[in-house]
């Protein structure tokens, strides 16, 4: 991929001294991408607009944000979904009034998010974490609309994600389908099994098993195999079960 800066470079120098022009503008470009982190046209024109780039933690709420807001109206269930969030993340205060200001943020819709997903795209278990609470505010008023639905698919597209894998996490937050993690992974013990790690594993080790589990098990996998809706439905279970053993394993361990 040519980041913004490299191509304005290629081009102005290829306007001035043609194609050693372009090469030598090209470089600089690169050098002006790697120290403004810019990653699309969308970052440019918001370092250029003088407006501050989001960090992650705002992102997730302009997203959440713009999803309470796709369907007309922000309900009580919406504002509990977001302190829901802020209190899973331990915001202090100055990071909550961020957080506040973000979701309005994203209930105006005015925010190019496609340049600040494919950021967060080399960045697996952020991107992950981001559609997961996505899902958990989709469903915040007990239904999930279809423009809900659509915006998940696309912001996941972005993020790497095919459609199998986006829907495959939708179940463990749909009301009517959501299993307690109980009925999947019934102890610390079951969750160490399940992860093929010990008690005294190191919090690198568990999260190397996770992850390599994980992307065994993701049903993008299955599905471009030509699998069945049954086996794409049991690799969904699957990664489902990884997850809350990792998330039980995490929690009681103490860490992230």
């Amino acid at each position: 991929m040519l980041w913004p800066g490299t191509l304005i470079g290629a081009g102005a120098g290829f306007a001035i001294a043609s194609i050693p022009g372009a090469m030598l503008g090209a470089l600089m470009g690169q050098v002006l991408d790697r120290h403004l982190a810019l990653q699309s046209w969308a970052h440019l024109r918001e370092k250029l607009g003088g407006r501050p780039v989001l960090r992650n933690d705002e992102l997730l709420f302009v997203l959440l944000g713009r999803l309470a807001k796709c369907d007309g109206r922000v309900v009580e269930g919406h504002i509990q979904q977001a302190r829901a969030e802020m209190r899973a993340l331990e915001m202090s205060e100055s990071a909550q009034r961020r957080a506040i200001a973000a979701f309005n943020r994203g209930k105006a819709g005015s925010d190019r998010l496609r340049g600040h997903l494919l950021r967060l795209r080399s960045q697996p278990f952020a991107a992950e974490g981001v559609l997961r609470a996505c899902w958990r505010m989709v469903w915040a008023d007990g239904h999930a609309g279809t423009r809900e639905r659509e915006l998940l698919f696309q912001w996941g597209s972005w993020l790497g994600w095919s459609a199998p894998q986006v829907k495959g996490l939708a179940t463990d937050y749909e009301p009517q389908h959501r299993p307690p993690v109980s009925s999947v992974i019934t102890s610390y013990q079951d969750a160490l099994r399940l992860l093929g790690v010990s008690a005294t594993s190191e919090p690198a080790q568990i999260k190397r098993a996770y992850r390599r589990l994980l992307s065994r098990h993701h049903p993008d996998k299955i599905a471009g195999s030509g699998a069945t809706a049954s086996q794409v439905r049991e690799a969904t279970d699957k990664t489902r079960e990884l997850h809350n053993a990792y998330t039980l394993i995490r929690q009681r361990r103490d860490f992230r």
